[in-house]
């Protein structure tokens, strides 16, 4: 990235699906190597489903870091009264917060993490919550210093193991 590139940060909408899912398949794809060639066909299916990311927007809100017109990070903050797998209906959860490999420790990340934080506190949201894996070491770190902590362990998926985080927000 070029210490001259300015980033900005945006509501996503409906319009940006066609460039959040190769976004999706660029920053996820850095753990293939984690996992055997089934999981990862399961994960890539996951990450070209236009149906996942409406289903984002339509339960919450996404966020995009944008470099000059190219989307280079996403985030989606789900609002509660949306149970999926782990997480209760009380809760509001981030999914699916992913950057361009290129831009790494540029703090899109941290800045994505927080626009989330602050949209949930600003809807009234009570806890917010995340799930993460052993090999996403730095979004682990982001997550803690935001002040989310360990909930509880997940079982084993896509070969790793991963983790329920969670923070209060009132």
């Amino acid at each position: 990235m070029s210490s001259n590139t300015m980033l900005h940060y945006r509501a996503a909408d409906e319009t940006d699906i066609d460039k959040l899912i190769p976004l999706g398949v660029l920053a996820y794809g850095q753990y293939r190597p984690f996992m055997s060639e089934d999981e990862w066909q399961t994960m890539l299916h996951s990450l070209q489903s236009r149906e996942m990311y409406i289903g984002l927007l339509g339960t919450g809100k996404g966020f995009v870091c944008m470099s000059e017109e190219k989307i280079i990070g996403m985030a989606f903050l789900i609002y509660h009264g949306n149970p999926w797998s782990f997480y209760p209906a009380e809760w509001s959860y981030v999914r699916m917060v992913g950057a361009d490999p290129c831009y790494k420790g540029a703090g899109v990340g941290r800045q994505l993490m927080q626009l989330c934080i602050n949209e949930a506190i600003g809807s009234g949201e009570q806890v917010i919550a995340l799930h993460t894996s052993e090999q996403m070491h730095a979004a682990r770190h982001i997550y803690e210093s935001l002040g989310f902590t360990v909930e509880q362990e997940l079982p084993v998926k896509y070969g790793m193991k991963y983790w329920l985080y969670k923070m209060p927000l009132q």
